[in-house]
C-alpha cells in the first residue's frame, strides 16, 4: 500500500503528472499521411485536355479514316503476300497483332471522346451562363429605358405646345386690341379724371392675366359652377 501511494503522488508538488500514452488506434487521433513510393503525377489539365481534344477531333475527320484504311490494307497485304520470313503477323493466326492494335486504339478512343465531350460541355455551360447574364443586363437596361421614357412623357405634358402658345398669343392680342379701343374711347370723351385711362387699362390687363392660367403649362383651368367656360 505504501508503494502504491508513493507512485500515485508525484514527488514534486509543482509538477503536473505526465499524460497517459494514447493508443495508436484511437479514433480521436488523426492518421498521418502515407508516404508515396513514386512521385505524384499531375499533368497540366489545360494542356493535356487541349492536346487530347485535338487528337479526338482529328479522329472524327475523313482524313483519319482514309489513313486508317490505307494502314490496314498495307498491313494485310504485307502479311498475306510477302515472303514468310518477312511477315510479322501470321495470317494463320488471324492477324492477332492487328486485332490487338485495333482493340488498343478503340480502348483509348473512347476516353478521348469523353474528355473532348466534357470540355465541350464546360464551354457550353460557360457560354450559357454568359448569355444569361447578358440577357439579365439587357432586361435591366430595357426596364431603365422604359422608366426614363415614361418620365419624359410625364414631363412633356407640362410643356407648352405650338397650338397652346398660338392660342395664348391670340388671347393676348385680343386683350391688347380691347385696351387700345378703350384708350381711344377715353381719349374721345375728354373727361377729366383723377386716374389716367392708361393706368386703368394697365390694371385691367393685370387682373385678367392673374385670372388666366400660366402660359407655360397646359393645365385645364377650373370652371366655377354657374359660369360659362368662355369668359372672353
Amino acid at each position: 500500500m505504501a508503494v502504491l501511494a508513493d507512485n500515485s503522488v508525484p514527488k514534486n508538488p509543482g509538477q503536473r503528472p505526465s499524460p497517459k500514452a494514447v493508443p495508436a488506434g484511437s479514433l480521436d487521433t488523426p492518421l498521418s499521411g502515407r508516404q508515396r513510393i513514386l512521385p505524384k503525377f499531375s499533368p497540366d489539365p489545360d494542356a493535356f485536355g487541349h492536346a487530347t481534344e485535338g487528337f479526338a477531333r482529328f479522329m472524327g475527320t475523313p482524313q483519319f479514316l482514309v489513313y486508317m484504311t490505307v494502314f490496314v490494307v498495307i498491313w494485310l497485304a504485307w502479311n498475306t503476300w510477302a515472303p514468310l520470313e518477312w511477315q510479322f503477323d501470321s495470317r494463320d493466326l488471324g492477324f492477332t497483332l492487328l486485332t490487338l492494335m485495333l482493340s488498343l486504339q478503340a480502348s483509348y478512343a473512347a476516353p478521348l471522346l469523353l474528355l473532348a465531350q466534357n470540355r465541350q460541355d464546360d464551354r457550353d455551360r460557360v457560354s450559357l451562363q454568359q448569355d444569361r447574364q447578358r440577357a439579365e443586363r439587357n432586361l435591366s437596361d430595357t426596364e431603365y429605358l422604359t422608366r426614363e421614357l415614361a418620365s419624359l412623357r410625364i414631363a412633356l405634358r407640362e410643356v407648352a405646345t405650338r397650338d397652346y402658345v398660338r392660342a395664348e398669343l391670340r388671347s393676348l392680342l385680343e386683350d391688347m386690341l380691347e385696351a387700345q379701343e378703350e384708350l381711344r374711347t377715353h381719349d374721345s370723351t375728354g373727361q377729366g379724371q383723377h386716374e389716367s385711362p392708361r393706368d386703368k387699362v394697365r390694371e385691367k390687363l393685370k387682373e385678367q392675366r392673374e385670372r388666366q392660367r400660366n402660359p407655360r403649362t397646359q393645365q385645364i383651368p377650373r370652371v366655377k359652377p354657374g359660369h360659362s367656360t368662355q369668359e372672353r
